[in-house]
């Protein structure tokens, strides 16, 4: 489940607007080293509550009060800038925080906190880069600073940089072998480079350390679709949920606990959820609670976490309490719609789900509930839409297009399914579950504008260079059946049979028979697809 801040976003301009936003700097006359401090312009903090206020101005005061001291020494002077930028960082005034920062770095150049801070600040950002930058200066200061390595790595990651990500986890790792955020770094690492089988050994391990961090079935259901091992694939991503490993973090625990407010509690209560710590998150949110009783998003926050802990009932009250206060917060109807679907009450769910996406067009989560739920309940044609709309807000979830595509073959729409499966494998063309679906339909498609037999054996040699996967042996069948190469494609049903058996299914394998039945008797396949569960 998606877990991502609904805060407002808060002003970072630097133009004074109240009688605190003076400028800051050092006096030029001083033979300290005090000249590397530079102007800080406080920004407008009369939005904020009144107890935030009263922290940032004291974090302020205290500046003012070592600027105009002749003796401050520098490392104090850098301290007390460093200190009103994590105040400043908190509340969302980031330009300003990166302001306090540079100058605190320029102040003590071997503290390796100031550098550390600026990268978690573009890191929460989003700028990857820039973090990577100071995340890398921070590294110089203290090499073998194990959540350095681990962020420094993630940065990597988030900008396709595997090979230099990789070494950074295993570092991790060679001082933490326990570590469940270096291990999932290097399992994700792997998984870019196409490792699969190292991957996987790395995530599984990570999911042990931590089994409540449930952002980690995305990963491994990845990997094992990548394998041909669908089964374990499908079982991930059915217990798919929000939140990662992350390293424990001395310095960000300095910097959580900063303020004292709802924010606070919440920023707090997020770390704790994407490390898998649900009950401690819930308890903060509730302290966030106790100041900010009306505040929906603390609400949803506390229905989430209650969620992943198994108490359907709470989450459904307190999301139920966030709609209340907020009749319009996709984010609440769309916690409301996971529960019932968890549930089977499919049509209350679909009710949820079109109404976070109603609410807020473009979220991503709700459309593919929607659309998971339409498909499931027969209501195919009106799934369409949104999994087309899924595709083009996010390409690459390989996931939707392979449900888009099935869709369309279900409805008998056999030429749209071929022409969005060509554009699939552009977008994704390692990703071996489209390959198949793609070869099916020009195996056995029942519209002959359709079906290309040597198309389709063409392509399964692509298939049978990757790892041995049992649904391809029931699709090589189907090529070589629609090539009137009978004999093979028996055998290698009988194959596809015996490894349905094998791995405990004996319900595919009787449906595999069907298919053998045809070919014994010498006729090909028109059924690209069984029909959806």
């Amino acid at each position: 489940m998606a877990l991502t801040c609904v805060l407002a976003t808060l002003a970072g301009g630097c133009a004074p607007d109240d009688g605190l936003a003076t400028s800051v700097s050092a006096p030029g006359s001083r033979q300290r080293g005090a000249e590397a401090a530079q102007p800080v312009a406080l920004p407008d903090v009369s939005r904020l509550a009144t107890s935030v206020q009263a922290q940032v101005r004291e974090r302020h005061s205290t500046l003012m009060a070592k600027l105009e001291g002749r003796t401050t020494p520098p490392a104090e002077l850098g301290d007390a800038y460093g200190e009103l930028g994590l105040i400043l960082m908190a509340v969302e005034y980031y330009d300003a925080a990166a302001s306090c920062y540079l100058t605190a770095q320029a102040l003590v150049p071997d503290d390796a906190r100031w550098p550390y801070y600026l990268g978690h600040l573009y890191r929460i950002k989003g700028e990857a880069a820039k973090a990577a930058e100071f995340f890398s200066r921070a590294l110089g200061l203290q090499p073998a600073d194990t959540p350095t390595l681990i962020w420094l790595g993630e940065m990597y990651l988030d900008q396709d940089r595997p090979d230099q990500a990789e070494p950074l986890f295993l570092q991790a790792l060679s001082r933490d072998p326990s570590s469940a955020a270096a291990l999932s770094g290097a399992g994700r690492a792997a998984l870019t480079k196409h490792d699969l089988a190292r991957a996987i050994d790395y995530l599984e391990r990570a999911l042990a350390a931590e089994p409540r961090a449930l952002g980690l079935h995305y990963s491994l259901a990845a990997a094992y679709r990548g394998l041909g091992q669908l089964d374990r694939a499908r079982t991930h991503v059915e217990r798919r949920g929000s939140g990662r490993p992350v390293p424990h973090d001395p310095l960000m625990e300095t910097y959580e606990a900063v303020l004292h407010s709802p924010l606070t509690y919440e920023t707090q209560g997020l770390r704790a959820l994407e490390s898998g710590q649900v009950k401690e998150a819930a308890d903060l949110f509730r302290k966030g609670l106790e100041l900010a009783p009306d505040d929906p998003g603390l609400f949803h926050r506390l229905g989430t976490a209650l969620f992943m802990a198994g108490d359907t009932a709470g989450s459904v009250q307190q999301f139920e309490r966030a709609l209340r206060l907020a009749p319009e917060f996709p984010r609440a109807h769309f916690g409301l719609g996971m529960v019932f679907n968890l549930k089977g009450r499919h049509a209350e769910a679909i009710e949820r789900f079109a109404a976070a996406v109603k609410y807020q067009p473009d979220y991503l989560e709700a459309r593919l509930g929607l659309a998971e739920a339409l498909r499931v309940t027969g209501r195919l044609q009106e799934s369409l839409p949104h999994f087309q709309r899924i595709v083009e807000l996010d390409p690459s979830l390989a996931e939707a297009w392979v449900m888009y595509a099935m869709t369309l073959v279900h409805l008998e729409r056999y030429r749209e399914a071929r022409d969005r499966l060509s554009e699939a494998r552009r977008v994704h063309p390692d990703e071996p579950e489209l390959t198949d679906l793609l070869v099916r339909l020009l195996a056995a498609a029942p519209d002959d504008q359709v079906r290309d037999g040597h198309q389709a054996m063409a392509l399964m040699q692509e298939l049978l260079k990757g790892p041995p996967r049992g649904d391809v042996r029931e699709t090589m069948a189907m090529t070589l059946a629609e090539l009137g190469r009978y004999d093979e494609a028996v055998s290698w049903q009988h194959r596809a049979i015996a490894a349905a058996e094998q791995a405990g299914r004996a319900d595919l394998a009787r449906l595999m028979a069907r298919n053998l039945a045809l070919y014994e008797q010498r006729k090909p396949c028109r059924t690209p697809l069984r029909e959806p569960a």
